[in-house]
């Protein structure tokens, strides 16, 4: 079975010594609680939650799977005990407001958290992981009755939630969408349809399951302007607020799916469910994107947690596992070969992993400390530049991180050889698992075309400013500093190529707006990996200043600037690639005729 230990250290690195989280939450009106002591002992707990509760069940649920007898789906067996563990310890109510019964700590908290529930059982974590958005959407748009009602159950985590937007006809082009909503007497709505691909759709860890429903009234507008957001409870709360009335909402089948066979992934059926409007008529998209977002962002997280998981396991299995001998000479002369390890592709590929996972920590850390500036920061201009970098980042966490999870988690087979093959060992899970990480809550194609189209081009240029500002000043501010220069100076020249790089495809879309669809995902790619070099230059740099001050830990930081260096010199060139297809544009995509794809064979 894999073994999993949360990286506490490195987390401690990330937050206090290069993102100064405690000087963070002093400047956040939630963040008194947030001390050092109170943020290590719960990363403490929540490592251990993940290790002894949730990773255990991880091949378990796997292999298990989930079952649907008579409309009624059951997790795989530990399942619900642990959910019960969960919410008895507290966990689903750490970052939400006091006023519907959260403890109120800032949101990075519980991002921090996910990591942990993510890498140690991603299928477990998707039950209570939808409900934070659905909180958030209830909170921001919900009505004062709807927020009594919802809001304080699932925070509790006695209630889960669900958003449901895909159709069987439809997926990312929601426009599209054909499930109704009628107005009745007594201010609700029958809401009937069919939804697919809902996560947590229906099963027994809860006592009740809220429904997010995406749906069209009858004088709706045509296209997304036409769509509205309802709640549908799987049952009708009382009038005490407990679980009532079964409503006609039920799931019709499971889905048989590549890996996450932990979760439920369910048809939903809407039979003339009760749904209750939330925000205005036809602004229901709007509404949703509070959730989309906040749920893109964990599905980031996933990616990274992944990584993590297969770094581990790889790193373990290479000191571990004797294959020939070094090409250097034996380097375990008193063995019969040498470690993996020794070898230097072997070395590549748990750098690999390495540098992406704790690259992947910062930015998810740095982005988390955006998210709860946004929340609870008090200076306006502040919250709007948050806003804006947010913004930029959050399809690069989705997108890229879930792009890197899948890479990172392939090399973690490659690194077993044969075993990693092999399901006993648990790495070929890891794959399964982050395949669709790349899918759901938005692919990495449509990630980019907001990224690129939406983000940066459609504020010409402005958004992507605000970040390439900031890293513009960090490089000023390190350019005399000669032991970061192998960073600083190729960081300093990608930043300023990934403005000219913007400017060369706007002025290109201008005479051809396919030029934005034929560049996006290079770009989304390009930007995740100076965003990185970014990221880690500031680690080396901290790593620097730490050695400097004879600080104990002279190995850890010592191995911190070798992976910078590493990410630098072996990862960081995919660049050039990226670059070079992205000034390419998009004439070699569009110049077939759709008919002339197919010349050779018959369909």
């Amino acid at each position: 079975m894999p073994d999993y230990q949360a990286p506490l250290r490195d987390l401690r690195f990330v937050m206090d010594e290069m993102l100064d989280y405690p000087g963070h939450y002093a400047r956040l009106p939630n963040g008194d609680d947030a001390s050092p002591d109170v943020v290590a002992a719960i990363l403490e707990e929540g490592g251990r939650f993940a290790r002894e509760v949730l990773l255990p069940l991880n091949q378990s649920g796997d292999r298990e799977g989930c079952l649907l007898e008579g409309g009624e789906v059951k997790a795989p067996r530990g399942f619900k005990a642990a959910y019960a563990q969960y919410v008895e310890g507290g966990w689903p109510s750490l970052s939400a407001e006091p006023e519907h019964g959260g403890q109120g700590l800032p949101a990075s908290l519980g991002m921090a958290l996910s990591e942990m529930i993510c890498a140690s059982n991603l299928a477990w974590g998707m039950y209570p992981g939808l409900s934070h958005g659905a909180a958030d959407a209830l909170r921001h748009h919900g009505s004062d009755e709807q927020r009594a009602t919802y809001l304080t159950k699932l925070v509790e985590g006695v209630w889960t939630g669900t958003m449901c937007l895909t159709e069987p006809h439809c997926g990312t082009d929601l426009g599209l969408i054909k499930t109704r909503a009628v107005p009745t007497d007594d201010s609700a709505y029958t809401i009937s349809g069919t939804k697919i691909f809902i996560s947590a759709g229906e099963h027994d860890l809860a006592e009740n399951i809220v429904h997010l429903v995406l749906a069209k009234l009858p004088d709706a507008p045509e296209g997304s302007r036409g769509i509205s957001l309802f709640v549908v409870p799987k049952y009708l709360p009382d009038v005490d607020g407990n679980p009532g009335e079964r409503n006609g909402v039920s799931c019709g089948s499971l889905e048989h799916k590549m890996g996450i066979h932990g979760n439920a992934t369910c048809v939903m059926n809407f039979d003339g469910a009760k749904g209750f409007l939330i925000g205005p008529p036809n602004k229901g998209l709007a509404c949703m994107f509070t959730m989309m977002n906040v749920a893109r962002i964990g599905v980031g997280i996933q990616g990274l947690g992944l990584m993590e998981a297969s770094f581990q396991n790889s790193l373990a299995y290479a000191r571990d596992r004797l294959q020939m001998r070094a090409l250097s000479g034996p380097k375990a002369a008193d063995k019969p070969a040498d470690p993996i390890i020794v070898h230097p592709d072997v070395r590549r590929m748990l750098l690999t992993q390495k540098a992406l996972a704790e690259g992947g920590r910062m930015l998810v850390m740095y982005t988390a400390q955006l998210v709860d500036v946004t929340e609870h920061g008090e200076d306006a201009a502040e919250r709007e530049r948050a806003e804006t970098l947010l913004g930029l980042l959050t399809p690069i966490v989705k997108a890229f991180l879930t792009e890197l999870g899948f890479e990172a988690t392939n090399e973690g087979v490659q690194v077993f050889g044969g075993h990693g093959f092999i399901q006993e060992w648990g790495m070929e899970q890891f794959v399964r698992d982050a395949r669709i990480t790349r899918l759901y809550e938005g692919t990495t194609g449509i990630q980019a075309l907001d990224l690129l189209g939406r983000k940066v081009l459609m504020s010409q240029g402005e958004t992507l400013k605000v970040f390439t500002k900031e890293i513009h000043k960090f490089c000023q501010a390190q350019a005399d500093n000669a032991e970061l220069k192998e960073f600083v100076e190729p960081l300093a020249k990608l930043n300023a190529e990934w403005g000219e790089l913007t400017m060369s495809v706007g002025m290109k879309a201008m005479e051809d707006r396919e030029e934005v669809g034929a560049a996006s995902v290079d770009y989304l790619l390009y930007s995740g990996y100076v965003t990185l070099a970014y990221l880690w230059a500031r680690a080396a740099g901290t790593a620097q200043q730490a050695l400097a001050s004879g600080e104990s830990e002279s190995a850890f930081y010592r191995a911190k600037q070798d992976t910078a260096r590493f990410y630098f010199q072996r990862l960081l060139p995919r660049t050039r690639g990226h670059a070079q297809m992205i000034r390419a544009g998009g004439a070699s995509l569009m110049a077939m005729s759709a008919e002339d794809f197919g010349l050779g064979f018959e369909i």
